[in-house]
């Protein structure tokens, strides 16, 4: 068979936030067992463009997604190329559905392994499309009763909050300031693109859980240093990666008494081979920056579920 092309229909036909929160959890778990191989970003420049590949193996496949951020309004473009193990080609796809979900259910996860079990209150911090999938895939691993929503603009957070209130059965509630969002939270997620803190690690009460996911920047701050100083647990996805573009944490290593001894995989907590919270009252942190290995899981789904359903168009590459 040709390769398939599959467009941004054929992903959110087939991968929905609760396939990728088993899909993430398992690839984490190969990822710690040595099953899986993850590279981190790369970037190349034009003079007013850029181009980011991440790139994994996982399942006896590889593949890589590729993104270009072009000025003039264009926006950012998101292809994923899917191959076999002996190196044929199986799919392009259009990846920008499958970033948004694959990153959501990536704080879902966290949330699964790092929140406390009673966790009752959501607060979200941005109202954006990438937004949607956090609060979705948070809301399907702890049983909140109450999220409360902030952004900047108002109408924007108001029709946030209607549009999910279609999606999940919990009271959503719009909120006019950021430390409303988070100082009753028990889990918060921030997801924004903002490049300084949305909010004050003071405000924090104990036992919180952050998933900071807005940012991958390393010029960039959506959380300030005091929420990674009192976070018992920061748990990041690559270690590489983190180094070179968690601007949240870079500060925190350069100006605080904190070093990336600190910081551990999210694979490792999930196979048990490192602690995640061991107290009710400790803050742990996601730092979500996005890696391949979450975007080959989801594609290899995608394009399995596509094949037993006959959907993509082939393309003139010979197999």
């Amino acid at each position: 068979m040709n390769p398939l092309y599959l467009t941004e229909g054929d992903v959110t036909a087939t991968l929905t936030i609760r396939d990728a929160l088993t899909l993430v959890e398992d690839a984490a778990r190969a990822l710690a067992e040595n099953r899986a191989q993850n590279r981190p970003r790369q970037r190349a420049y034009t003079s007013s463009s850029v181009i980011q590949v991440l790139a994994a193996a996982y399942g006896g496949r590889m593949g890589h997604k590729t993104y270009t951020v072009a000025p003039k309004g264009r926006g950012a473009r998101f292809w994923y190329t899917l191959f076999d193990e002996s190196g044929e080609m199986l799919a392009i796809m259009e990846a920008d559905a499958l970033g948004q979900i694959r990153t959501g259910a990536a704080s879902g996860v966290a949330t699964r392994f790092l929140a406390r079990e009673d966790a009752s209150t959501l607060g979200i911090i941005g109202t954006g499309w990438q937004a949607r999938s956090q609060l979705e895939a948070c809301f399907h691993v702890r049983n909140f009763s109450r999220i409360r929503v902030y952004g900047r603009d108002e109408k924007r957070r108001t029709d946030f909050c209607d549009l999910m209130r279609e999606k999940v059965s919990a009271k959503i509630e719009p909120v006019p300031t950021a430390r409303e969002a988070v100082a009753d939270a028990d889990v918060i997620c921030t997801m924004t693109n903002s490049s300084t803190p949305v909010f004050e690690g003071a405000w924090l009460r104990e036992g919180t859980h952050v998933n900071a996911a807005g940012s991958n920047r390393a010029n960039a701050q959506e959380i300030d240093i005091q929420t990674v100083t009192r976070a018992a647990v920061v748990a990041i996805e690559d270690i590489a990666q983190a180094k070179v573009e968690s601007g949240d944490l870079r500060a925190a290593n350069e100006t605080a008494h904190w070093s990336w001894d600190h910081a551990t995989r999210l694979s490792d907590i999930i196979a048990g081979h490192a602690l995640g919270r061991t107290a009710e009252d400790q803050i742990t942190l996601f730092e979500s920056l996005g890696i391949g290995l979450w975007d080959i899981a989801a594609a290899s789904h995608v394009f399995d579920a596509c094949v037993i359903e006959g959907r993509g168009e082939q393309l003139p590459i010979p197999s």
